[in-house]
């Protein structure tokens, strides 16, 4: 009997023990590729949260859009077949209207200016929001400012008319292309490559890191610094798993993304301030054109999300 006794209490410490071992595995959607700095934040994201939870948590990452777009993996996140995905933060306003608010070209000043927005009054509204469409909102990261590539220089705004220009399928962007004068054409994010090639479109407009990292230059001969747009990239998690998370779970997943934020941002900001030079030796010709008249252009559209959401919504964004 003493025999018997002592197997069941090994058999029983053995299941534990397996148990314990057994990591807790979250699995995290995006579309951007391997070289760029938002995957390479996520893999700091995936190594930080091993190393704090001493394997207890891992991150499997489907990256280049393995899952689909971003709207079939938010989706796939608010359906339980997805526990994490990266979108811009404004992109979700197909699903929280609130967010072409902050979207509106020049509406943002800078990164510093979205954060301040983010952790404010008005971002909070908008976590409740996220909440109730069964996602919570971990962190905001830094995407790079936009900035137009053509295949022709732009040196006023004058220079935007006609041109057939790739935009994401989201309202704000779409309605920058229209605002100052070019022809929107929603592309999906992984068809652009080969729509400049093939002309379909003239010309694009990303973020300075994202040209590089799609290699956007060997298809495009100019860059306009138009920096019409703050883009961020918003990590999510959907809520029913964050709600099935210790407390401990949901600190190591929040700090972890957080230090992935970090170096995501750093490498970010070092690009931008590296990648004009980098682009001129290549041979593109980079423009500044004048501003105040690309500003002065988006007013209809202002009008138009003020209509919607009421007068005095803008200036509650921009929180001055």
């Amino acid at each position: 009997m003493k025999l018997i006794s002592k197997l069941m209490l090994g058999a029983a410490a053995l299941a534990l023990s397996s148990a314990a071992l057994q990591a807790k595995e979250l699995t995290f959607g995006m579309q951007d590729n391997e070289v760029s700095n938002v995957y390479r934040g996520a893999q700091a994201f995936q190594e930080k949260l091993a190393e704090i939870s001493g394997g207890e948590m891992t991150v499997k990452i489907f990256p280049s859009s393995q899952l689909g777009d971003f709207k079939a993996m938010v989706a796939q996140v608010q359906a339980g077949e997805l526990d994490m995905v990266m979108t811009g933060y404004p992109d979700m306003s197909y699903v929280i209207p609130e967010l072409k608010l902050i979207g509106a070209p020049y509406v943002v000043r800078d990164f510093d200016h979205l954060q301040k927005i983010v952790a404010g009054p008005w971002g909070q509204k908008m976590d409740e929001k996220f909440e109730a469409q069964g996602i919570e909102l971990l962190d905001t990261w830094y995407y790079g400012t936009r900035q137009t590539t053509s295949n022709k220089a732009i040196e006023s705004m004058d220079d935007m008319k006609g041109l057939r220009m790739r935009t994401p399928n989201v309202p704000f962007l779409i309605a920058y292309a229209e605002n100052v004068g070019a022809t929107p054409a929603p592309v999906a994010f992984q068809e652009v490559y080969l729509a400049l090639q093939t002309n379909q479109v003239d010309a694009e407009e990303n973020p300075l890191p994202t040209i590089e990292a799609m290699k956007f230059y060997e298809v495009q001969s100019h860059i306009a610094l138009t920096n019409h747009f703050v883009a961020s990239s918003a990590v999510q998690i959907s809520k029913s798993v964050w709600d099935g998370l210790s407390d401990q779970e949901k600190e190591w997943v929040q700090t972890a993304v957080e230090a992935g934020g970090d170096v995501s941002d750093e490498l970010t900001f070092k690009a931008e301030k590296d990648l004009l030079e980098t682009f001129k030796e290549r041979g593109l010709t980079i423009t500044e054109p004048d501003l105040e008249p690309f500003r002065a252009a988006m007013k209809p559209y202002y009008d138009e999300l003020e209509a919607e959401f009421g007068e005095g919504s803008i200036a509650e964004v921009i929180g001055d």
